[in-house]
């Protein structure tokens, strides 16, 4: 049985940290004497999606540790992809206008959010209209929620110009 992409945008960082193969290296570039007298640049590979990220712009491992467990949280939302289910709760407050701000781009929530709607979109042969009308909102407010994240609209940008449609913007 395998488990789902939301289980590992949800699960505690060490857990996540569990399924993955971390590496340590010397950072290259600019930094000054102290730089490269440590290992502090770390690569994370999370071996059930094979999605890879890095973190090197600190001195501290431990911290680059940490920035290199959200970036691939976000990465996971963003590349993963699996067959669209109904929506969750997340998604549904996500997505809901009467509610400002909306959901925190910090909380987990969010990111379940983000990768189901690139789901439905996927689902959908990119076109946005589709995937609001199957998520019972305006395209106008999955479009807004996709404009306020650069790096979700990127996604929903690169599944579109697969399938033959225009970026949104």
């Amino acid at each position: 049985m395998t488990i789902q992409r939301n289980t590992y945008l949800t699960q505690p960082d060490d857990k996540l940290l569990a399924a993955c193969t971390v590496e340590t290296y010397r950072g290259s570039g600019p930094g000054g004497q102290h730089r490269n007298k440590r290992d502090s640049a770390v690569r994370l590979t999370h071996r059930p999606t094979g999605v890879v990220v890095t973190a090197t712009e600190r001195r501290s491992q431990h911290e680059n540790r940490r920035r290199a467990i959200k970036r691939l949280r976000k990465a996971i939302a963003l590349e993963v992809r699996e067959a669209p289910c109904a929506p969750s709760d997340a998604l549904r407050a996500a997505l809901d206008d009467s509610a400002w701000p909306r959901v925190s781009q910090r909380s987990a929530a969010y990111l379940v959010a983000a990768a189901e709607i690139l789901d439905h979109l996927d689902a959908d042969q990119g076109k946005a209209s589709e995937t609001a009308g199957r998520l019972g909102v305006s395209t106008a407010s999955l479009t807004k929620f996709l404009l306020l994240d650069a790096d979700l609209l990127d996604a929903a940008n690169r599944i579109r110009r697969r399938l033959g449609h225009k970026p949104l913007r």
